[in-house]
């Protein structure tokens, strides 16, 4: 699991990445004036932002937690492609992956 911040302070300091550690997560920033670390998580955000909730307007907190899952878990990533990934969906470049790594492994076996 990564955990998704910014750049302050806090998030690149000794003792965040300990906790992190500690937590079984990874920090989405790990080098100090990467403009990269973030790239496909902003990506995310910015799709989000732009496709989901700026069209909507939610009554209520649950009502968006279902419509960010539903965008999320049932568009973005099992059909949306991203530069990235290849052009692929981010499910498919997950898939291929865990694919390559069967492979890999069946091949070292051998």
């Amino acid at each position: 699991m990564i955990h998704h911040s910014d750049k302050g302070g806090q998030h690149i300091s000794v003792a965040f990445g300990q906790r992190c550690a500690q937590a079984g997560t990874r920090p989405s920033t790990e080098r100090t004036g990467s403009c990269f670390d973030n790239t496909i998580t902003e990506s995310l955000f910015a799709s989000l932002e732009c496709e989901l909730l700026d069209r909507r307007t939610f009554r209520t907190r649950p009502e968006a937690k279902r419509a960010v899952f539903a965008y999320i878990e049932g568009f973005y990533n099992p059909r949306r492609r991203h530069p990235a990934n290849g052009q692929l969906s981010p499910a498919e470049y997950e898939r291929r992956h865990a694919l390559k790594n069967v492979y890999e492994d069946d091949y070292a076996a051998a």
